[in-house]
């Protein structure tokens, strides 16, 4: 275990890149275990890493999602939401949210999110007086959900690296959880708005509000296409990614006619980018995956973390509090690939739900997007509104406790995330 460690640590020091130091330290770890007779077992773990059907799903949502983007879904969206938030105060800061549940729905990741909407919207809200740093921050926070409304591109990854899980139950388990974020922001939306004194808009005409709403009708019937064709169980969920590419596609060009072939291959190019990543990720993640089986640190890390606590909801928070200091240096897919394969046998060991744990890790992963320094979308969205990160990051602290108020509700009741899964 001793050699798996060391490289581990060396490696991430020295600025390796993630799927590297997740390789070497298990080819360390085998090679430790059983000698040269291990090193053979690492390519066929690379390979089941990548290689089952359910990855399929992941380049299809990829490709779905930049569709949408170049497709100019965006601005269909934010029209029907600015009908229904127009005439209150701060009412970009909430239209800013709501749009980004319904993008939730299309795109599965928060940095697609931060950039479609971001390039709207906080030029927009910096035109009507709104700070730059709000604007920014507002944007970054709200696009967290978007992983966590299915569907869900981290949720495909971790029901593949820890495969207790149907995919189905993570989607259904993220509903509750990603609209109590969005209610949370909400929250602290109209209480900042009424505080500063945002500006208002004019209230839209009812006629006005029903053309944006069939205008924006065909996008948002996406989500409905893909799960319910997968809770109904009338498709899986590859064939239901596969469906929505092809009616992003037909929608983009049939109906809002401005999606044109040089704008389908930048989709398709985007989407090659990331999968390769992704992938990357999981095979490497599969050579750590299988070390830390064999070496039994799963056992030890649950041993560790009932010596500070026999309480459930204890060791639940302890174990969040890890995750959002993981957060702060690493990205949520790099940090899912190395910490789930030995957190969740442990938390499973210790008596905890195991859909109940996963979406509650999701979550708290997620918020690593608005913790710096690593922070993605929030240094995204600060780059968009041309403003220092610093300001950005102090201006999204009281939606960061807002996000903790969150954390604390789903590990005090596990219902929050398990509800909708029993019903199906």
């Amino acid at each position: 275990m001793t050699p798996a460690i060391i490289a581990f640590i060396v490696l991430l020091f020295i600025g390796a890149p993630v799927a590297v130091v997740m390789a070497m330290s298990g080819l360390a770890g085998g090679f430790a275990i059983g000698g040269e007779r291990m090193l053979g077992i690492i390519a066929d773990r690379m390979f089941s890493g990548v290689s089952g059907f359910l990855l399929i799903a992941v380049p299809y949502f990829i490709f779905t999602a930049e569709l949408m983007n170049q497709g100019g879904l965006t601005h269909k969206l934010i029209a029907f939401n600015n009908a229904l938030f127009g005439r209150v105060r701060g009412s970009l800061s909430h239209v800013n949210i709501s749009v980004s549940v319904f993008f939730a729905g299309l795109t599965g990741a928060a940095v697609t999110d931060t950039v479609a909407i971001g390039k709207i919207m906080i030029p927009e809200m910096k035109n009507q007086g709104y700070d730059a740093e709000y604007a920014a921050a507002v944007t970054a926070c709200s696009s967290i959900i978007g992983p966590i409304i299915p569907p869900s591109v981290v949720m495909v990854v971790y029901a593949t690296l820890l495969r207790d899980i149907s995919v189905i139950d993570l989607f259904a388990g993220g509903i509750i959880p990603g609209l109590l974020m969005a209610l949370a922001l909400l929250g602290v939306s109209f209480f900042l708005a009424w505080k500063r004194n945002y500006p208002k808009q004019a209230p839209t005409p009812f006629k006005a509000a029903i053309i944006a709403l069939l205008v924006a009708l065909p996008a948002m019937v996406v989500p409905l296409i893909i799960l319910g064709g997968i809770l109904s169980g009338l498709t899986t969920i590859t064939e239901a990614s596969g469906f929505a590419a092809v009616y992003a596609i037909v929608i983009g060009v049939v109906f809002y006619r401005n999606l044109t072939w040089r704008k389908i291959w930048d989709a398709l190019v985007t989407t090659v980018r990331f999968s390769g990543v992704v992938f990357f990720l999981l095979a490497t993640s599969a050579v750590l995956g299988w070390f830390v089986t064999r070496s039994g640190i799963a056992r030890d890390a649950a041993s560790m973390i009932t010596t500070f606590s026999d309480a459930a909801f204890v060791q639940l928070m302890l174990v969040c509090l890890l995750l959002l200091v993981i957060g702060t240096v690493m990205d949520v897919l790099p940090a899912l690939v190395v910490i789930a394969p030995v957190l969740v046998p442990a938390m499973i060991q210790l008596g905890f739900d195991p859909l109940h744990f996963a979406i509650l890790m999701i979550v708290v992963l997620n918020i690593s997007n608005v913790t710096p320094p690593v922070g993605m979308t929030l240094m995204t969205a600060a780059r968009i509104a041309e403003v220092p990160y610093e300001r950005a990051i102090v201006a999204s602290l009281p939606f960061y406790v807002s996000f903790l108020v969150v954390i604390v509700l789903l590990a005090a009741f596990p219902a929050l995330s398990t509800w909708i899964p029993s019903l199906l």
